[in-house]
């Protein structure tokens, strides 16, 4: 369980971008134990760096600074989970948890009745991760052309190389699933 005291999910303001680049470079240094490191990156990401979030669907933050944060894109007209990080000084607390039930609060109330994402197969914070959350993983040959065009280009840019990889979905309920850790 997380304490929403101590880590409140909430909407990303402009002050917290400057340091999601930082926080995101912490989470994904935890991959280093499974062989996967570094992460390639669509676009370089020097330090200090302020991403551009203006394309994002949202971006939800944990804590006041962040310590986790989730962006949403849109894939065609899905909601997709394209970033979910936690600073590993912060993990085991329940905080991915709430990130991911916040985007799915966020697509049942923007109307959306599924969210997609993509991920490493077989590390323990990823898919397995996601499949205790209610993700199910999507048939390659029945992806949506959108999802599977964003597959294609995680391939391009190296992702495949590094570990199995896969595409998720959950399906949501009007009122949205509720998760607890």
């Amino acid at each position: 369980m997380t304490d929403e005291r101590l880590f409140p999910i909430r909407p990303a303001s402009a002050e917290d971008y400057a340091g999601l680049a930082a926080l995101e470079l912490a989470a994904d240094a935890v991959f280093e134990q499974f062989g996967i490191w570094p992460l390639p990156q669509t676009q370089p990401l020097p330090l200090p760096h302020t991403p551009d979030f203006t394309d994002a669907a949202a971006v939800l933050v944990a804590g006041r600074p962040p310590v986790g944060f989730a962006r949403l894109d849109l894939v065609g007209a899905v909601p997709h989970i394209e970033q979910l990080s936690v600073h590993p000084a912060f993990v085991r607390r329940g905080l991915g948890t709430a990130l991911v039930q916040a985007c799915c609060d966020w697509a049942v109330s923007n109307h959306h009745s599924a969210l997609t994402l993509t991920t490493f197969a077989d590390v323990p914070f990823n898919a397995p991760f996601y499949a205790r959350l209610g993700f199910t993983v999507i048939d390659p040959a029945a992806l949506p052309e959108p999802l599977a065009a964003l597959r294609r280009h995680e391939a391009e840019i190296g992702l495949d190389a590094l570990g199995p990889r896969v595409a998720m979905r959950c399906a949501l309920p009007a009122s949205g699933p509720r998760h607890t850790a």
